[in-house]
């Protein structure tokens, strides 16, 4: 049922561009820290060689995959295909926290479509491509992505929205460090 792959070869880059939404797992080192698993969606994923990903990270009510990644670099990002034939692949990798003011950041960047409410790029260095069969994930229509977070970012404006970053995304709901104060 199951596979590993070496490496993200055409045929799995196509059909990881395909969905349209997909979910970031982190967890702090300690056992009594909060998992997190958080959905993503739009066009935010970027296929970057056979081993590399990102995605932009926009402006959300918590910082717990920063939080974590900074800690101990440790992500899995998972794709189930909610139309056509059953699958699932997760992407197990070190993760990086890339905000503006990093080396990398213009040059990833420019891979996205800008968004107001971007807060940072997370970069995957992926060291596990796995599929499962996905046989018991439900069906479901896509309609189209919402605008809702764009239009709230776009609303309260580049320094309202450092503010906002300041005061809810600086720590992790567990108290580990999140956005810099300048993020």
């Amino acid at each position: 049922m199951g596979k590993v792959y070496e490496v993200i070869d055409d045929r799995l880059a196509d059909w990881l561009k395909k969905q349209h939404m997909f979910f970031v797992a982190t967890a702090p080192l300690s056992e009594s820290g909060s998992i997190n698993c958080s959905p993503k969606g739009g066009d935010s994923f970027r296929i970057l060689g056979d081993t590399e990903v990102a995605y932009q990270d926009l402006t959300g009510s918590g910082v717990e995959t920063i939080a974590h990644l900074r800690e101990n670099a440790r992500i899995v990002v998972m794709f189930c295909a909610f139309e056509g034939p059953p699958k699932i692949v997760r992407l197990h990798g070190k993760g990086t926290v890339i905000t503006e003011g990093h080396e990398e950041f213009d040059n990833l960047a420019e891979k996205f479509t800008p968004h107001v409410g971007a807060r940072s790029i997370i970069h995957i260095a992926v060291n596990r491509i796995s599929d499962s069969c996905g046989y018991s994930v439900p069906l479901f229509e896509f309609r189209g992505d919402r605008d809702i977070l764009d239009k709230w970012s776009e609303n309260k404006g580049e320094e309202a929205l450092k503010q906002y970053r300041q005061s809810n995304n600086a720590v992790s709901i567990d108290g580990l460090p999140g956005l810099e104060s300048d993020a």
